[in-house]
């Protein structure tokens, strides 16, 4: 068997080696610094020696700080922003590898890409403007994200809301696919692919809808956008090669008693409902899900969403 599996992976690289000089390259349009593709409210940070794209509404506490899905970007808050800016200070920002923040091609030690670096990046921000608390909104893999930072400074975290959360979905990768995903080769064939499925990165955001007709053409403009930043593929990739295991995230988020609101739609098709379900019931946490919704339902159904939010927030601690 072990002979079998040696040749066959043996071949496989042979195959992949050869497409490599066969198969053309995927042309990209061209593209450009993020600062040039900046919004009129965009605003830059130097965080790590790393260019952060982000946007700020609204003054005060409570501090809001919202991180966004995969292949998502600030974009994905544009109906959450000013409500929640009627109720204190917020933040958006766009993790490394998406939106317009700077993708860096070389680092030493610290990989801006990783998981652990995500969390730094967060903690860093709150230092930055001041906040020791916020509340975390996170959506999808920003869920995650979210559900890391509660685990490692639950101090700072004063509720979490988690939207569609991507915490059974994700695991990490072998090292030693890691390693061979390295070899220029098979980057060859990594960027390939990336470029060939994200460039129409709005019909992919589009499928996260329930109701696909109420998705307008200025949506997929606003999600395609950061497929004109320089390097944007590149980032992702090394994103992709950066992934980590999650460790027990559902059992440090039980034991971790931050207030946690979990908020889906009742038709995600990209991180099952059920999974939201399931996640709220194991860490004992308030569970709302929006009736015809996505898995964006800050998009799809920014009203309801926001009533759910209000209902949550007005049930903290000390409000």
């Amino acid at each position: 068997m072990r002979k079998t599996f040696g040749l066959l992976l043996i071949i496989g690289v042979l195959v992949l080696f050869t497409g490599c000089i066969l198969v053309p390259a995927q042309n990209l349009p061209a593209t450009l610094p993020p600062a040039e593709l900046a919004y009129s409210d965009s605003q830059f940070l130097e965080v790590r020696g790393l260019q952060l794209h982000y946007k700020k509404e609204g003054d005060g506490k409570p501090f809001f700080l919202l991180m966004h899905g995969f292949g998502a970007s600030v974009y994905s808050w544009r109906e959450l922003m000013g409500p929640l800016a009627a109720k204190g200070s917020v933040i958006a920002y766009d993790r490394p590898a998406f939106g317009l923040t700077e993708r860096p091609l070389e680092w030493q030690q610290w990989n801006p890409y990783s998981s652990s670096a995500q969390v730094d990046i967060a903690l860093e921000l709150l230092d930055l403007f001041g906040a020791e608390k916020a509340i975390l909104i996170g959506n999808s893999a920003g869920g995650k994200l979210a559900a890391q930072i509660a685990l490692q400074e639950p101090r700072r975290v004063e509720a979490l809301i988690l939207i569609s959360p991507s915490i059974y979905e994700t695991r990490g990768m072998p090292g030693w696919l890691r390693h061979l995903l390295r070899l220029p080769f098979m980057e060859y064939f990594g960027l390939q692919l990336l470029r060939t499925n994200f460039t129409k990165a709005g019909d992919l955001v589009q499928e996260a809808w329930h109701d696909k007709t109420k998705f307008k053409p200025e949506f997929r403009a606003g999600y395609e956008l950061p497929l004109r930043a320089e390097n944007w593929d590149i980032g992702l990739w090394n994103f992709m090669l950066a992934s980590e295991k999650n460790g027990n995230l559902v059992e440090g988020l039980k034991q971790s008693q931050v207030p946690t609101l979990v908020l889906s739609g009742d038709d995600d098709r990209i991180v099952p409902t059920s999974s939201s379900v399931r996640l709220a019931g194991e860490i004992d946490a308030e569970l709302k899900l929006l009736e015809a919704c996505g898995h964006l339902p800050q998009e799809e159904c920014p009203g309801r969403f926001l009533t759910a939010l209000n209902a949550f927030l007005a049930n903290l601690p000390n409000r």
